[in-house]
């Protein structure tokens, strides 16, 4: 049964500990406090995971795969005539005061957690529990990068939501201090983002064992620099107007446009990652039929498409992935710990009242524009690896009945949807295809099942970074190959196309229209639609003086007590 590789845990200030020392030692094992937890490789990794858990949101729209893809232009809200917040999210409205106030909580919570471990780490000699020296300052080395990246991770996660961040750098430090600058901002997670690679060893990720795949690395922070660096000086240029080609450091100097590229060729020659050889085989549709037995996706049959898997290079299911760098894990999970362990992502962009073979239902936000699928070339396999069009035989959506849900299209994405098929030993019936890969037994199993896990980083944005930031095609023609198109040469207006096509639904299209300073283009069509079986037409007019952010949550700036300022435009 598959497992989340980084514990979910929440550092407490008292925590049970295992009781497998000699009971001749001297330490109190049992009355952990901030003051001794730090001490031992077993606190270490425990804390550790207690960072990686700040990944998760409880709030369905603190979480970035859901909302990321509801402002972009590829999704409308969708949803019942009930589900005002994704509309809202998608119209780039808030009526609400604390929409994403799990965004910001959970944010300050991983922050601390690194800042405790940084500070504890510091110094730190754990000779004693290795067999050499070298051992024991490897290990201290990667747990030190791990937290300064993550550090950066969310502040930078958060940052391209709502600009500058307040900067906490230490647990001591005052936590009411004022939002920093955008650039203030940027050059923290500058900064931790590179000591993070300085401290990571250079290990290729062949060499990197299962048991660590969801951690980070030197090659996913190289990733990070590169991704900081484009939305930074994108934002600052186009959005702000004025115009940089580095990215600050907060003790002066900045890293440069040369520096980022060479973070970005080491990555591509000597990470060991890779591009999958199909596209498609990215994606859980591509293991359906070999899941239930027997062919429920005629597509993926007749396309001979074979699932890469999700869990590295020797997945328990699947061929090897050498192409996702860094991941959310997610589980089968029950309602307590809570549902944010499961890919919601799956189950609210599902279809609408339509239980199907092997598409399952889900509530129907997200319906895809027919706009993008009207642009979309159909000599691109990526177009329907992509895009489900419901009503389609070879799909396996003829049944499909329309009417049930808001903004209804006839297309639904397809990389992060419910999967189902019938229980091949004839037991359960029909449930999602990862209920049995992982055997799943306790449970609302419609709501609780989605175990896909959400990639945040590929080695195809790292081809198509490195030729947007060099302006050169090779990159983008290795992504091109994969997916059988023909060499082009280099132009931003073909990169913009590449990574338009390559990550639908990954939760980059809207940072990628707001850097771009296309976002104001991208909105104010109409497009027909049915609302519950009525013709309707949607449109939604993108708001200019947000610039591209979402608003502070009004309990957080009450709890300043008027350190905060709103966000313009809210």
């Amino acid at each position: 049964m598959k497992k989340i590789l980084y514990t979910i845990s929440i550092i407490t200030t008292a925590l049970l500990v295992s009781c497998s020392q000699e009971f001749t030692d001297t330490d109190n094992l049992y009355e952990k406090s901030f003051e001794n937890y730090y001490s031992r490789p077993q606190d270490i990794d425990e804390a550790l995971g207690g960072i990686y858990s700040a990944l998760y949101m409880p709030d369905i729209y603190s979480d970035e795969a859901v909302t990321a893809n509801l402002l972009s232009d590829f999704v409308l809200g969708g949803g019942g005539p009930d589900d005002r917040g994704a509309k809202n999210v998608d119209g780039f409205q808030d009526p609400e005061e604390d929409t994403y106030k799990d965004l910001w909580v959970i944010t300050y919570n991983g922050i601390y957690r690194c800042n405790a471990v940084i500070e504890n780490l510091e110094g730190a000699d754990f000779s004693e529990y290795f067999l050499t020296d070298v051992e024991a300052k490897q290990y201290v080395d990667q747990a030190m990068a791990e937290a300064y990246f993550m550090r950066g991770f969310f502040y930078f996660r958060a940052a391209k939501f709502f600009g500058g961040m307040p900067i906490i750098p230490s647990t001591q430090a005052d936590r009411n201090v004022p939002r920093s600058s955008y650039s203030d901002t940027y050059a923290q997670i500058a900064s931790d983002f590179k000591t993070a690679i300085e401290l990571f060893p250079s290990k290729p990720f062949s060499s990197i064992p299962t048991e660590r795949y969801g951690h980070a690395n030197k090659w996913v922070a190289q990733a990070y620099m590169a991704r900081a660096y484009l939305y930074y000086t994108g934002y600052m240029t186009n959005m702000e107007g004025q115009a940089t080609s580095e990215l600050p450091l907060p003790e002066g100097g900045a890293i440069s446009k040369g520096q980022v590229v060479a973070y970005l060729e080491d990555c591509i020659n000597n990470s060991g990652y890779g591009l999958v050889d199909d596209f498609r085989n990215l994606w859980p549709y591509s293991y359906v039929n070999k899941s239930a037995g027997k062919v429920v996706l005629p597509w993926a049959e007749a396309e001979g498409l074979e699932w890469a898997g999700q869990d590295g290079l020797s997945p328990t299911f699947g061929t090897g992935n050498n192409e996702f760098m860094f991941v959310q894990r997610y589980s089968t999970t029950d309602w307590d710990p809570g549902q944010q362990y499961n890919n919601r992502m799956r189950l609210f962009f599902g279809i609408r009242d339509n239980s199907m073979i092997p598409f399952g239902q889900g509530w129907g936000w997200g319906t895809v524009s027919p706009v993008l699928w009207n642009q979309w070339d159909d000599a691109d396999p990526r177009k329907e690896g992509s895009i489900l069009e419901l009503g389609n035989p070879e799909q396996g959506t003829a049944s499909w009945q329309s009417g049930f849900g808001d903004h209804e299209t006839g297309l639904m994405n397809k990389k992060y949807t419910t999967i189902q098929h019938e229980d091949p030993d004839g037991v359960d019936g029909v449930k999602g295809m990862f209920y049995f890969l992982y055997d799943m037994t306790h449970g609302d199993p419609m709501q609780l099942w989605s175990a896909q896990d959400f990639v945040f980083m590929r080695y195809a944005d790292v081809l198509l970074m490195h030729s947007e930031i060099t302006e050169t095609a090779d990159g983008l023609n290795e992504v091109r190959s994969r997916a059988g198109l023909g060499n082009i040469g280099y132009s931003l207006a073909a990169l913009k196309e590449e990574r338009k096509y390559e990550f639908a639904f990954e939760a980059l299209r809207w940072f990628d229209l707001v850097r771009w300073g296309d976002v104001d283009d991208a909105f104010g069509g109409q497009i027909d639609v049915q609302n519950s079986g009525i013709d309707a037409t949607y449109s939604v007019q993108y708001r200019p003086e947000t610039k591209g952010l979402v608003p502070i949550p009004e309990s957080e700036i009450r709890l300043s007590g008027g350190v905060y300022e709103q966000n313009p435009g809210w």
